[in-house]
């Protein structure tokens, strides 16, 4: 239970703070943070203008993927926020630095917890002390993690009162949450939330709400409620919490022994899961963490975490997606998308970019180990209906541009203003058409990146065609009834749209953040050292027709890539490379010079080859994401597979032409 939770004399519940404990300001003045750790200083909040917090910390920066080798909480959280660093690449918390701290609120800016569904983030506050967290506002996976975990979060306003000395009635901080949350959360966390439900303590009513017209997201969730009744048209709307059947679900090594640690914990060594077909493990993102210097000290961690995932395989039955002979099937969402996530599943998976199921007009998004823990083990969760917010399509995209670059201009206009924040985003309308079943991957994909729920697209004839070319033993005829489209008059709370695809120009986001975008002809010169190309968002067919083409327009006017620089080029499936094979590409690839890695994740987290290895080291790549640090020291920009397939070859970011080398 959390100890800021006292009962009174009345029997009403209020949090108060702790005589003697402390609370962490998290400030962009990283000295003044240090100050605090020290015990130099204390801080109350009407001393801290909230401007001068830290905005957008991301899981990373609270736990660095090497943290994340350590699969009990109270491991990892003795190197809490190890991934905060200053100008000189310097820890600003040292190894036990928040747990010896005093703690027990920690406050910062807008957006905290950005980027993974990594849980291992709000885990190495609570078992540093940490029961309260105040920010500006949350990443929607981040937010639904801390409740999973029974933290308490809140505003500035409630801090200032608490440090008055004022007791606040629990009910206040829960009021905001669904009755379903605030159950849950004032009961210590979902675990206890799920012990309740199943000893009838508690109930999940199924919504009333009347006939309305519907987006995406509504549809997908009304069908898959638990509890309503047989024949009944069920509707819902944003806030509306239920209880749905999952239709499948994935975790991997980074994240399976955490998951196989907690449900032993909670349901015994001989626990069991539901519908294990419908659920895999995969071993994709630490197999080339062993080529990483920095890395090399962990593998002896990341091998224990690969041993507990194959015991949880072996105990529970799920798809297994193992490396055979030292390679992997593919990255897990690539997988996913080819072998198992069809239109209109709802998909949870232990991994932010779980939501690049959307892009075949399934509802996908991450959660965190506590929350798969729980789903697999009973085959259903409970979920808050998400507002939802459309982009329409129109046009189509110039030579040159592609759907990275959308999402990177949506990322920097939309995302930046929090418009997606925790919405569902939709795509749509004539110009969606134009882009093939990769390209639309790679929009769902990039939604964790806005801080939105999930991004779902669109079905028609062309998601029908892919899905019939993948699959085997698929009937074109249900997977056509089982597409999902929105009601013609569906309300969107984050507003239509529209988006104007001719347009939209080349872009890169500069080093630091995704939403940090900018227009490739108004970047000037930044000369590269790296190029990396696959990852999730990247490691696609379509994205190999991106490289290979800019390549041969390269050999063709006897050029390859630049002196200086390394280009790598990874698959993201087995699939994808048989038909980069099958294409001629390795040959092209060969011979412009670049480097070949077999299926799987890794440079992405910093895991794998085409990090860089020093703060000098310049590298553009397609991945999706560029935080300090998380792809090696160096500075990092985000951009197409064209733009990195080109900035290779000239040795400098540059949108591609065709025929601009000759």
């Amino acid at each position: 239970m959390n100890s800021l939770i006292h009962q009174t004399e009345s029997g009403e519940r209020v949090v108060r703070l702790t005589p003697g404990k402390r609370v962490l300001f998290l400030t962009k003045d990283l000295e003044l943070i240090r100050k605090q750790l020290r015990g130099e200083v204390n801080l109350q909040m009407s001393d801290v203008d909230p401007a001068d917090l830290l905005d957008d910390i991301n899981t990373d920066t609270m736990t660095p993927a090497w943290v994340c080798f350590r699969h009990k909480p109270e491991d990892i959280a003795l190197d809490a926020y190890a991934g905060l660093l200053d100008g000189k690449g310097e820890r600003v918390f040292e190894t036990k630095a928040l747990m010896d701290g005093g703690f027990e609120v920690i406050v910062s800016g807008q957006r905290k917890g950005t980027g993974s569904s990594r849980e291992t983030a709000p885990q190495c506050e609570k078992w540093s002390g940490i029961n309260l967290v105040i920010a500006s506002s949350f990443a929607p996976i981040h937010r639904r993690n801390n409740l999973n975990l029974g933290q308490l979060m809140g505003d500035y306003d409630v801090l200032q009162r608490l440090q008055d000395g004022q007791e606040i009635a629990l009910d206040e901080l829960t009021a905001e949450y669904d009755p379903v949350t605030r159950v849950m959360l004032e009961s210590g966390g979902l675990f206890t939330f799920n012990s309740r439900y199943a000893k009838g303590e508690v109930q999940v009513p199924v919504p009333q709400t009347p006939a309305k017209p519907m987006t995406m997201a509504e549809k997908i969730l009304a069908k898959k409620i638990v509890g309503g009744v047989a024949g009944r048209d069920q509707y819902l709307a944003p806030g509306d919490v239920c209880l749905v059947a999952v239709d499948g679900g994935y975790s991997h090594e980074f994240t399976t022994a955490q998951v196989h640690h907690f449900l032993a914990q909670e349901f015994g060594s001989d626990y069991k899961v539901q519908n294990p077909s419908k659920f895999g493990v995969f071993e994709d993102h630490l197999l080339y963490a062993g080529d990483v210097a920095r890395m090399a000290p962990f593998i002896d961690k990341i091998q224990t975490l690969r041993d507990l995932q194959v015991e949880f395989q072996k105990h529970t039955g799920v798809r297994d997606y193992s490396a055979k002979d030292g390679i992997s099937p593919g990255i897990c969402h690539q997988v996913a998308r080819e072998k198992f996530v069809d239109p209109g599943d709802f998909i949870q998976a232990t991994d932010s970019h779980t939501c690049m199921g959307g892009g075949s007009n399934a509802y996908a998004y991450g959660v965190g180990t506590t929350e798969y823990a729980s789903l697999v083990q009973s085959g259903v969760a409970p979920i808050v209906v998400p507002e939802s917010i459309r982009f329409e399509l129109v046009g189509e995209l110039k030579p040159g541009v592609t759907a990275k670059d959308v999402i990177l201009y949506i990322l920097m206009t939309y995302a930046k203003r929090e418009e997606t924040l925790d919405r569902s985003m939709e795509f749509g309308g004539p110009g969606l058409a134009s882009l093939n079943m990769d390209e639309r991957a790679t929009l769902a994909n990039m939604a964790t990146e806005c801080s939105a729920k999930s991004g779902i697209c669109e079905a028609d004839a062309a998601t029908l065609d892919w899905l019939m070319e993948k699959r085997e033993g698929i009937s074109r005829t249900d997977m056509e009834q089982a597409c999902v489209a929105a009601d013609a008059d569906a309300h969107y709370d984050g507003g239509r749209h529209s988006i104007d695809l001719s347009a939209i120009k080349p872009m890169v986001a500069e080093p630091g953040d995704p939403t940090y975008g900018k227009n490739i002809e108004d970047l000037g010169t930044v000369k590269i050292d790296i190029a990396y190309a696959g990852s999730c968002t990247a490691g696609k067919e379509g994205d190999f027709d991106f490289y290979a083409r800019v390549l041969k327009d390269a050999l063709d006017s006897g050029r390859k890539v630049a002196d200086g620089v390394s280009m790598y080029v990874q698959y993201g499936s087995e699939t994808v490379r048989d038909y980069a094979r099958d294409k001629g590409y390795t040959e092209i690839f060969d011979r412009a010079g670049v480097k070949v890695i077999n299926p799987g994740c890794g440079a992405c987290i910093g895991c794998g080859p085409g990090v860089s290895e020093n703060s000098e080291q310049v590298a553009v790549s397609a991945i999706n994401r560029n935080f300090q640090g998380r792809s090696g020291p160096g500075p990092l920009y985000l951009a197409s597979p064209l733009t990195v397939a080109a900035s290779a070859v000239t040795g400098h970011i540059v949108d591609y032409r065709p025929g601009m080398f000759a």
